[in-house]
């Protein structure tokens, strides 16, 4: 067993497929089958369902690649252990950040990181809180910016900042007059809602229990008004379909000519946005120079963790 059969492994579960794997790992297609068709047979086992239009990973497979990627992580920071002069703050990071947080944060977030680390750019991937848990697992992204709850063994998280949800209606709209606006009153209104699946939506649900139970109704329009992202639902409450729930860092001047933004009674719901990594992932100081840059981004409508900076 060698540590190239272990990448070659690796590569295949993450593409599903010997071809493209091969491509990413720099060999030949038949390099890499025959290397994994060794393996297989040293250990006795199948990793790999083979024959359809995509490789299946087995079930013994999925345990023995989650080590195999373990052991790749060790090997590299057996690498770094033997030249401790090596910066961590040079060389690219691959971060992943879920679509109802990338926008707002990136943009001050970057700048921040130039001056911190200015060696170190960033690989970018956008996707839900559940791919990018994969991604992470399996070592395509080195780090992670998505909401609590986040549970998922082998990681540890760093916090970065408390942000509250606003209500969002259109101009002219009643609430518009109220200072704020309690939760159990948006079981009232049409409510527009980002599609399953997106964690967001989740957690407007979970702050919002009488809003959750008129999800449940039959037939009520809240429950089939959703859309794809914030900003499509923006257009639509603008345009007088509804009213809906935003974070705090998605509202901007821009948005004043379309809609009405007002704050919830307190204490007001909000989510808090953590920064996960794996525990076996070496280059420690580069995530928390990353969690420092947030820190320093002066991201509007937040309260920065600073205080609890600690991972938990």
């Amino acid at each position: 067993m060698t540590l190239t059969e272990l990448r070659y492994i690796v590569a295949v579960a993450r593409e599903r497929h010997f071809g493209r794997a091969a491509q990413s790992c720099y060999v030949s297609q038949p390099t890499l089958s025959i290397a994994i068709k060794k393996l297989e047979d040293e250990l006795g086992i199948t990793l790999f369902e083979r024959g359809g239009p995509e490789v299946a990973v087995t079930d013994i497979g999925e345990r023995v690649i989650e080590q195999a990627q373990r052991v790749l992580e060790e090997a590299e920071t057996v690498k770094r252990l033997a030249g401790e002069h090596q910066n961590e703050l040079v060389g690219p990071l691959k971060l992943g950040v879920i679509f109802t947080i990338s926008p707002y944060l990136l943009p001050k977030l970057i700048p921040a990181l130039r001056i911190l680390a200015p060696d170190m750019p960033l690989i970018l991937e956008e996707n839900y809180t559940a791919r990018l848990a994969e991604m992470l697992k399996r070592g395509e992204v080195d780090a992670i910016i998505v909401a609590d709850p986040f549970e998922e063994p082998g990681t540890v998280a760093y916090p970065l900042y408390d942000e509250p949800f606003v209500v969002a209606t259109p101009k002219g709209h009643p609430w518009e007059k109220q200072p704020v606006v309690r939760p159990s009153q948006l079981a009232e209104e049409s409510v527009l809602l980002l599609n399953q699946g997106n964690c967001f939506r989740d957690q407007v649900l979970q702050s919002c229990s009488e809003l959750a139970n008129r999800q449940h109704q039959s037939g009520s329009l809240a429950s089939t008004l959703q859309g794809s992202s914030l900003n499509t639902i923006r257009h639509m409450v603008a345009s007088g379909m509804g009213v809906t729930v935003l974070p705090a860092t998605s509202v901007s001047p821009a948005d004043d000519a379309l809609l009405s933004v007002v704050p919830f009674s307190q204490p007001a719901p909000q989510r808090r946005v953590m920064l996960v990594t794996r525990k076996q992932y070496f280059r420690r100081k580069a995530v928390t120079t990353l969690q420092q840059a947030v820190f320093r981004s002066g991201l509007p409508g937040v309260t920065m963790l600073e205080e609890d900076a600690q991972p938990a």
